[in-house]
């Protein structure tokens, strides 16, 4: 084989031809023709029996070609790989054939998608917002008050209801004197305040004692299942058992029972500490991205598109990574979500792009800096990635290879050159969005699996028509 020619695009593409000989071509239609013979019927002859002279003579050379060429196109392409000189993306493709006259060798158009070359404005001396990571002590109160309440005694209590209370109910609903499916339940536990009934529903269940029977007027909301959508129904209720939660003392033997500290403030150092910690890492990680976008947005690079369906594909592998670990499939999450698999997929493309162009900044970056590693570096990293993720080094290493790895902590020491010379602002009041993340990660709640057989519209899983439907809490 011989590289003839080397054309690039302004598309971020380049046409590189490449010159079979005849032996070489020769060899894959003899093997196209080994292929193909027994499905060649010729008069006089069984089927795999007849001469390739013979098959050619009657249907033409060109009957062996189609398949010639796909023996061929794999060699063809691991020789423009090993011999372009260019930094290759994605797949190359071969996009035009020309076969010479009598056999005597083929030139094949191989089109692939370069490596972009990269233009950067001045990287140094930015500046952006930095969110304030200070840790106010009411964030430390409000975790050790989820703490305390998940730690709370539950104790039945005689006393009317208030918000928070956990209430045992009988309830039956009504439309115009009327019974409807799904609107009645036995021995139903509900918390006071939980916002898990229709609006209104527990604010008057709230003053009940036990053994007292209530009508409840109220309305379904308009957002709500079709056929009672903004309909009056009326509850009777019966309140059978009432309990409160009893909170745990705020003292150090609480302390000894929820942690492995001694004393109640030693557990609110802690505390502090990892909240300290998640905020700076935050307030770190909007800093850095905000000051990438700013390069990015001054950068200059033709982007392949096979790069950003590279990293579309490895976003979407992510997500459903993520939605499987929460017990889900992929496919029937999307179909909850109310979305195809192409919407969803163009739904990544932004964020796909903006990764692109974020990696390619950094590693221009690392090249303009003369960034390079020792083999220790790399040791240290596939060390600490095997303690993060559970897998022994040797595993670690089969899994991601040194080129990876090495790109991940170039780009890491880039970013770090490009913050430490930054400068950080204060955020004024209208400062504080968070930064766009390329997939959101798919929350617990939002897992949940359709209504079963025999649930009403109205009804969440396990629960009953007189709760409100996904969208409501807003109500």
């Amino acid at each position: 084989m011989n590289l003839k020619s080397c054309e690039k695009k302004e598309n971020g593409e380049a046409d590189i031809i490449v010159e079979v000989n005849a032996e070489m071509f020769e060899a894959a239609i003899a093997k196209s023709f080994i292929k193909n013979r027994n499905s060649v019927a010729v008069p006089g002859f069984r089927k795999g029996k007849a001469p390739r002279k013979i098959i050619e003579r009657m249907y033409g050379a060109s009957i062996f070609h189609p398949d010639a060429l796909d023996f061929l196109a794999p060699d063809v392409i691991d020789f423009v790989k090993a011999e372009s000189e260019l930094k290759i993306v994605g797949f190359p493709r071969i996009s035009d054939v020309d076969i010479k006259e009598n056999n005597s060798g083929v030139d094949l158009t191989v089109t692939v998608s370069v490596y972009p070359e990269v233009k950067l404005a001045e990287y140094k001396g930015l500046s952006a917002v930095k969110i304030d990571a200070a840790i106010p002590e009411s964030a430390i109160d409000a975790e050790i008050a989820g703490v305390r309440l998940r730690n709370a005694r539950i104790e039945k209590v005689d006393r009317p209801a208030i918000s928070g209370d956990i209430t045992v109910i009988d309830f039956e609903g009504f439309i115009d004197g009327v019974p409807f499916d799904g609107g009645k339940g036995e021995n139903y536990e509900l918390e006071l305040g939980s916002g898990s009934f229709i609006p209104g529903f527990e604010d008057k269940v709230a003053g009940m004692t036990v053994g007292e029977e209530r009508d409840i007027d109220l309305v379904f909301p308009e957002q709500y299942a079709e056929n009672l959508a903004g309909k009056p129904v009326v509850f009777k209720v019966k309140l059978n058992e009432l309990k409160e939660k009893q909170l745990p003392e705020l003292d150090d033997e609480f302390a000894k029972d929820v942690s492995e500290f001694d004393t109640l403030e030693e557990y609110k150092a802690d505390i502090r500490g990892r909240l300290q910690k998640e905020k700076t890492e935050e307030s770190d990680t909007a800093f850095e991205n905000a000051l990438i976008i700013k390069i990015t947005e001054s950068m200059e690079a033709a982007i392949p598109e096979d790069m950003i369906e590279e990293q579309m594909d490895i976003a979407a592998n992510n997500f459903a990574r993520q939605v499987s670990a929460y017990g889900m499939e992929p496919a029937k999450y999307l179909q909850m979500m109310n979305m195809t698999p192409e919407l969803f997929r163009e739904n990544l493309r932004i964020n796909s792009e903006k990764q692109v162009k974020a990696t390619l900044a950094l590693e221009k970056i690392a090249e303009l800096e003369g960034i390079e590693l020792s083999e220790e570096d790399i040791e240290n990293e596939y060390k600490e990635l095997s303690e993060r993720f559970g897998i022994e080094p040797d595993k670690l290493k089969e899994q991601v290879d040194k080129e990876k790895v090495t790109q991940e902590l170039k780009t890491r020491r880039a970013a770090k050159i490009v913050t430490d010379h930054a400068i950080a602002e204060a955020p004024s009041e209208t400062d504080g969005e968070k930064p766009e993340k390329p997939v959101a990660k798919p929350k617990k709640a939002a897992a949940k699996k359709p209504a079963a057989e025999g649930e009403t519209a109205t009804e969440k899983p396990k629960k009953t028509a007189a709760k409100k439907p996904k969208g409501d809490e807003s109500e």
